[in-house]
């Protein structure tokens, strides 16, 4: 799979515990898939990539590159060691206020 960058990883383990909070198993689950989802998309060049998540085109990023997958926003750059998912946001959330 490929790597998460740190805030990944919070920004991952934020909305797991988030669910778990709310005895959301599935939420979890699917969260997982679509990280595993995306990362296929990202290895493979598949389906559709934007500079920005298409309601905050303010959000571009030098190297960023963002997908959508299920209700989650995802970003990632890629260099010669491969990609690395830097941001994951569920689609509700308030992404200029979180980054």
């Amino acid at each position: 799979m490929i790597r998460l960058s740190r805030a990944a990883r919070t920004q991952v383990s934020g909305l797991a515990k988030h669910y778990d909070e709310r005895e959301r198993p599935e939420a979890v689950r699917n969260l997982r898939a679509c990280l595993a989802s995306a990362a296929v998309r990202i290895e493979k060049h598949l389906g559709l990539f934007y500079p920005a998540p298409r309601p905050y085109p303010d959000l571009t990023r030098a190297g960023w590159v963002w997908l959508k997958e299920g209700p989650y926003w995802i970003a990632f750059v890629s260099d010669r060691r491969g990609s690395i998912i830097v941001a994951v946001f569920y689609e509700a959330a308030d992404i200029p206020g979180r980054l």
